[in-house]
Order: C-alpha cells, then sequence, then structure tokens
C-alpha cells in the first residue's frame, strides 16, 4: 500500500477539466489536500481505488470531483452510486456534488434514504439523476423494486466503509456491488481497514490501487480550544463582540476565500480595529509587508486564508479565530498552530454552524481533544469591557501625558466659573464626546414587544361555528418564549395551506435541513397561496441558499426576506392581505393546480 503523499500546489496540475477547476477556485479551494491530490488522477483514469484516510481530510472531493469529469450528462440515467453509512452523510455528499457541478448544465443528484416519502423518491428516479448518493438499505429497497437502474452505471463509491461495518451494513454492501455489473469502477475509503472490509476489497476491487494518508494531526497542549454554535447572531456581530471581550494581543482570523479576507477586513477596519487581509492574490513584498506590520505592531488583526497563512510565525499572536470552519482537520490543526508557540499559552476559537457539527466532531478526534463550548458575551459583557479599558486608558495618559497641563487646568477652571457647571458636567461631556462613535453605555438587549393573539370566533356562511381554524387565513404556530438577544426578521415561503402545509411542516423543515433550533423559529403564519415565518436577523448565505432549495409537502420553499406590509391577524382566504409574486392571480390556487389536500409524507 503507498502511504506517500502527492506533493500538487494547484488543481490544475492533476488533469480535471477547466470548468471543474474554475468551479474549485470560486467555492475558495485553494490547494489539493494529500488524499485529493492521490486519488483524482487514478479516478480519472477509470482505475479502482483502496484508499485509507482520516474522516475530514476532504475525501468527497477527492472522488466527487473526478467522476463529475467522467459523468456524461447527455444521459439521463445513474452513472454513479454513491455509499454511506448514515442519513446525513448521504445529504452531506450529495450537496458537495451539487456544489462542485453548479456549472455542469442539467446535472442531477439524488440522496436516497430511510425515512424519506418513498413515492417522492420514485418520481425523482424517473427523471433519471446522473449521481445517486444513499444509504444502503433504501439502496436495496430500489434494487430489489427495480426502481433503481444499475445497467448505465460507471462507479461506485463506497464512503466510510469502517463505519458502514460498524452499523451491520457491509453485507449489505456486498450484496449492493453483485448487482452492479461489470464493468465498473469502485473507490473504497476508509479510515482504518478491518479484516471484513479488506474480504469485500478482494472480491469487488481486483486491480486496485492503494492509497493511505496518514494522520498528522496531534493533541496541542498549549493552546485553548473554543467553540461558538453559530445560531441567532449575525456571524459579524458575534466576531466583534468576542473581539472586544477577549484580551488578544494580536489575532488571525481565517476565512475559506480570497475575497472573503477582503471583506472581513473592511468591515473589522470601519468598526475601529486595525485589520488586514492577507490572500494568495497579494504579491510577495505586500504579503511581507503586512506581516511585519504584524509583528511591529502597526496591525493587529489579519484575516488570512490557509495557504497564505503558511510558514507565518509571529510572537505576538495569541488569539486564533476560524471565521470559516475549515474544509478538513489537517487545516483546523495548522491554523490553531499560528499561535500557542515555544511553550505560550494560546487561544483558538472555531464558529461552528449546526450543520457543521461532524467536523467539529472529527476535529475532536484527530487533535484528541474536546473542544469547550463557549458562550457569546453579551452586550453587558460588551459595555462593562469598554467601560473598564475607558478607566485604563484616561488613567495611563494621565500619568504619561507630557504636555503643559495648566493651559487646560485653567481653561476648565474658566468654563465652570463662566457657566456654572461643575467639573463633573464638564468632564462627563467630554467623556461622551470621546466615547461616541463607541458607545460606553450599550442599551440591553430587548424583548421585542408581543401582540396577544385575539380570541376568534370564526363562523362559516351558515352563522355556525368553523372547527378548522386552518379554513381562516393567517394560521399562526402557538408562540413560546424566544430569546430576547435575538432580533428576528420576518421571511416568505411560497408555499401555503393549498398545497397542505402546517405549521410544524415548516419548523421540521427548517430544524432539520438549516439546523436552526426551534426557538430561534419565531411566527409561523399560513394562508392560501404562501406563509410567513420569522427568522433571527443576519440568517447566512448559504443557510437561506440551501432553504430556497428545500421542499415541503413536495414544493420548494423559495424563501426570500418578506417586503410587503405586515400581514394582518385575520386575512379572508378568499382576499390574501396582498397580491402574492409571480403569475398566480389574485386568490387563486398555484398555476393551473387545484387546491391540494394535506397529506402525509410518509
Amino acid at each position: 500500500m503507498s502511504s506517500e503523499e502527492t506533493v500538487v500546489s494547484s488543481f490544475d496540475e492533476l488533469g480535471l477539466p477547466e470548468t471543474l477547476v474554475a468551479t474549485v477556485k470560486k467555492i475558495g479551494y485553494e490547494t489539493p489536500s494529500p488524499i485529493q491530490a492521490a486519488s483524482i488522477p487514478v479516478l480519472l483514469k477509470g482505475d479502482s481505488l483502496l484508499g485509507q484516510a482520516q474522516t475530514g481530510t476532504g475525501k468527497t472531493a477527492s472522488f466527487a470531483l473526478p467522476l463529475l469529469a467522467r459523468v456524461d450528462i447527455r444521459q439521463n440515467s445513474p452513472q454513479v452510486l454513491v455509499l454511506t453509512p448514515t442519513r446525513e452523510l448521504a445529504i452531506q455528499v450529495a450537496e458537495a456534488f451539487q456544489t462542485y457541478a453548479r456549472d455542469m448544465r442539467g446535472f442531477h443528484v439524488l440522496p436516497i434514504y430511510g425515512g424519506h416519502s418513498m413515492t417522492l423518491q420514485l418520481k425523482q428516479l424517473k427523471r433519471g439523476p446522473h449521481v445517486i448518493v444513499g444509504t444502503p438499505g433504501r439502496v436495496m429497497d430500489h434494487l430489489r423494486r427495480g426502481t433503481l437502474d444499475t445497467s448505465t452505471m460507471k462507479a461506485v463509491v463506497l464512503d466510510e466503509a469502517d463505519e458502514m461495518l460498524k452499523m451491520g451494513f457491509i453485507d449489505d454492501v456486498d450484496w449492493i456491488l453483485e448487482q452492479v455489473p461489470q464493468p465498473r469502477q469502485v473507490a473504497l475509503f476508509s479510515a482504518t481497514m478491518p479484516n471484513e472490509i479488506r474480504k469485500v476489497a478482494r472480491r469487488h476491487i481486483q486491480g486496485a490501487q492503494e492509497i493511505s494518508i496518514a494522520a498528522k494531526t496531534s493533541t496541542v497542549d498549549t493552546i485553548n480550544q473554543r467553540y461558538w454554535q453559530v445560531s441567532g447572531v449575525n456571524k459579524m456581530d458575534a466576531l466583534t463582540r468576542i473581539m472586544e471581550t477577549e484580551a488578544f494581543d494580536a489575532a488571525i482570523i481565517f476565512v475559506r476565500t480570497k475575497t472573503a479576507t477582503v471583506e472581513l477586513a473592511e468591515k473589522l477596519e470601519a468598526r475601529g480595529y486595525s485589520a488586514s487581509a492577507l490572500n494568495g492574490d497579494m504579491n510577495q513584498a505586500l504579503r511581507e509587508r503586512t506581516v511585519n506590520q504584524l509583528k511591529n505592531r502597526k496591525l493587529d488583526i489579519v484575516i488570512a486564508t490557509d495557504v497564505a497563512a503558511r510558514g507565518l510565525d509571529v510572537e505576538r499572536i495569541t488569539h486564533v479565530i476560524n471565521y470559516d470552519i475549515p474544509y478538513d482537520t489537517e487545516a483546523y490543526v495548522h491554523r490553531i498552530g499560528r499561535t500557542g508557540r515555544a511553550g505560550r499559552i494560546g487561544d483558538a476559537i472555531l464558529f461552528v454552524t449546526p450543520r457543521e457539527r461532524g467536523m467539529l466532531r472529527a476535529i475532536e478526534r484527530a487533535t484528541r481533544q474536546q473542544i469547550e463550548r463557549m458562550d457569546l458575551p453579551t452586550r453587558e459583557m460588551v459595555a462593562d469591557q469598554r467601560v473598564k479599558q475607558f478607566k485604563d486608558s484616561v488613567i495611563e495618559m494621565s500619568a504619561s501625558v507630557g504636555a503643559d497641563m495648566d493651559f487646560f487646568r485653567k481653561l476648565i477652571q474658566e468654563l465652570t466659573e463662566e457657566n456654572d457647571v461643575s467639573l463633573e458636567d464638564i468632564a462627563a461631556t467630554l467623556a461622551w464626546k470621546v466615547q461616541e462613535k463607541r458607545p460606553l453605555n450599550l442599551p440591553p438587549e430587548e424583548e421585542r414587544p408581543r401582540r396577544e393573539p385575539r380570541e376568534r370566533d370564526s363562523r362559516d356562511r351558515d352563522g355556525r361555528r368553523n372547527e378548522r381554524d386552518s379554513d381562516r387565513g393567517g394560521e399562526r404556530r402557538p408562540r413560546r418564549d424566544r430569546p430576547t438577544d435575538v432580533s428576528f426578521v420576518r421571511y416568505r415561503i411560497e408555499v401555503g395551506r393549498n398545497d397542505g402545509l402546517q405549521p410544524g411542516d415548516v419548523v421540521g423543515a427548517i430544524a432539520n435541513e438549516a439546523g436552526i433550533e426551534s426557538k430561534y423559529i419565531g411566527n409561523i403564519r399560513l394562508y392560501d397561496q404562501f406563509s410567513t415565518v420569522e427568522l433571527p436577523e443576519g440568517m447566512p448565505s448559504d443557510v437561506l441558499n440551501h432553504l430556497q432549495k428545500t421542499r415541503v409537502r413536495q414544493v420548494s420553499m423559495n424563501i426570500s426576506v418578506d417586503k410587503g406590509p405586515a400581514p394582518q391577524d385575520e386575512p379572508r382566504s378568499d382576499r390574501p392581505p396582498r397580491k402574492p409574486r409571480g403569475d398566480r392571480s389574485r386568490g387563486a390556487p398555484r398555476g393551473d393546480r387545484p387546491p391540494r389536500r394535506p397529506r402525509s409524507d410518509s
């Protein structure tokens, strides 16, 4: 088994089509990871592969990119089958394929797993997806039904084979491989290689090239590692709160893309921080100038990509902040290694969205340390810190000022005598002026006022009490206590009661697909043709993009900020509060379809 690591500095060197290379660069990948550099050329040639590498080393791209290069978009039938041990991983891998193939017009990937509507999966299979990503149990169901065609498959990928072994799927995987006719390419990836997996490999992967990537990550004892789970508060606001309350000398903030380094540096500078970008587009002279400024205390914060920060060694860096989680565990260890050097204690803070918790667990396994969850500093804590810094700076200035103070003392004395004001009032006025752009007395975060739901006595045309509230407009989910430190924004989704929508459908879709805790999902109102839901202000764009494509009751949510007037408490079902978007006529169901009855997704 080969354990040598191929050193490749760019994806251009791997033989991938130009469109895929361009997409990878847009995403922010700068250099291939060792498993990617070793695997992509092998799979591009059509050879089979047996790869051993730890979770979180970039395995998905190592098989997705070369297999996408071999997909024939004109052929609307399954050409690649990827088996994963869990539903979550199946969704993650399918999303990765979709991301890498965003410039491949007509490409279709389908995740299939248990617990998801079989009827919907059957419908989507008829469309002829190019790539199927699924769990063994549900893939077997479709193979037995004859609804999954294997005759056109070119490749099968077994992702995290050791996990499938632990979960008792290895016999199922063996059976599935027997259903895919020869000749076909097989790629097996596993963190370990137990005998049972080697037996499967010997039966189904003859002549495969073997690649092993040794884990280089290790425990970092001199670094205090913490993470903040992104929820309810804009990442930029959270970053500034942390920067205000952490006692840092200098910090390096990691993001994924070169564009993000510039954008984040500009935002921090606008907030009064001495910050600069550091990325691969900068020439060597400019890069060295930025690093020297950091060393010489003319700069306090550098926002960098992984490649740009390689070899960066500045003693005064006390904090590393992973604003964007890295793509693999090795990158994480390289990042936090910028601090805690030569026995010094450093701090590393990791921003983790709910959808990235799997990578967090992989990082903990790789570093053999549990990363402590941190609470976001409150506005009161920020205010207290500002007051302390203000007091310290005043005392320090008064002790070190070298100017003749007699002139200013006389000036203040004249002010008090001529205007009958106290020294305290003058000092307070000057202090207020100094802090005007950076207030010391931040107002507490107040809970938004709640409107009490009005008691309604909905009656039908015959005057009888209507037993179903949903027959009236503006149906709402019962209110629950919401976090007081979160501002909510009203969003509109293009699914309504005519689609059979219930409030629980909205909560379930957002909680499951975006990983948002239910307490951060505010008021929900249902109307015939659309609905509204309140979500935290500053929702990440990647989460909103994902929710736009999420389907509820078989209809895409198409979520967007609701810029119309606030809905009334009781809009009439035959007269919505405002004209819906698109080509829908007032009060008419979507398109030419009749209203659908609510039904189960089972």
